[in-house]
């Protein structure tokens, strides 16, 4: 028969191996959830075919328009010159928030960028906004490469 010392050491080695698999287990969870980079499970941050925008009005001229959904960002300098970005976040890779003026926003880490040239204006993103291709024919506007 087993003394009562041996058992409440058994419970106590039991007891420690389900703590521990526990935190692992939690610590995979965590690290999953706060990895900048899942390969391959990531949209790309500019489109890799052509995305149809819709009119070529709904830019004013002068500003921008944030396309959310389709991850881009149009500016419209001029009446007839279009000039879109991804509207990733080069800093962790949230799509922009918002776009007033010439501004774009990621409402994630507070970086600002200039909507018309893609250049970072405010931190932490360090790297310009990706230019994409942009067509506008019809009064439609497309982006994304093979324009």
């Amino acid at each position: 028969m087993e003394s009562e010392e041996q058992h409440v050491s058994r419970q106590d080695t039991a007891r420690r191996t389900v703590l521990c698999g526990t935190a692992l287990a939690a610590l995979g969870v965590t690290g999953a959830a706060c990895s900048s980079s899942d390969e391959g499970g990531e949209a790309a941050a500019t489109p890799t075919g052509p995305v149809r925008l819709g009119p070529a009005d709904a830019v004013p001229v002068g500003g921008a328009k944030l396309y959310r959904e389709e991850r881009l960002v149009v500016a419209r300098p001029g009446e007839e010159e279009f000039r879109a970005f991804s509207a990733v976040c080069t800093h962790e890779g949230c799509v922009l928030s918002a776009v007033q003026g010439q501004h774009g926003d990621c409402a994630c880490h507070g970086s600002r960028f200039d909507v018309r040239t893609g250049e970072v204006l405010r931190g932490p993103a360090t790297q310009a906004l990706p230019e994409v291709p942009i067509r506008h024919a019809g009064g439609e506007l497309t982006a994304g490469p093979r324009v």
